[in-house]
């Protein structure tokens, strides 16, 4: 799978944004497919870092429900908290 296949879009929320300036590590949405060591090898290749270790969260599929009946699905997702090695940093908003 090709590294751009793998890294859909950055997670950007309070709560990462914290955990960047705390413990340098950054949130990335990813292909439900794809493992530790393909995301891993996604970001060094994409941002030029190293990375140090990868955690991945997975969110199962779920009903939208309204007044206990269900009325749709809400979509599964798979996230990546990947902790860059010190000294390393992936800055998404340069110069803004």
């Amino acid at each position: 799978m090709e590294y751009t296949q793998v890294l859909l879009k950055p997670l950007l929320t309070e709560k990462t944004t914290l955990l960047k300036d705390a413990y340098n590590q950054v949130a990335f949405y990813v292909h439900p497919a794809a493992n530790k060591l393909e995301i891993q090898q996604a970001v060094e290749k994409a941002f030029n870092v190293k990375v140090e270790s990868v955690r991945v969260v997975r969110k199962a599929p779920g009903n939208r429900e309204r007044q206990g009946r269900v009325v749709g699905r809400k979509p599964g997702y798979k996230k990546a908290y990947v902790t860059l090695r010190q000294g390393d940093k992936i800055e998404f908003f340069e110069g803004v």
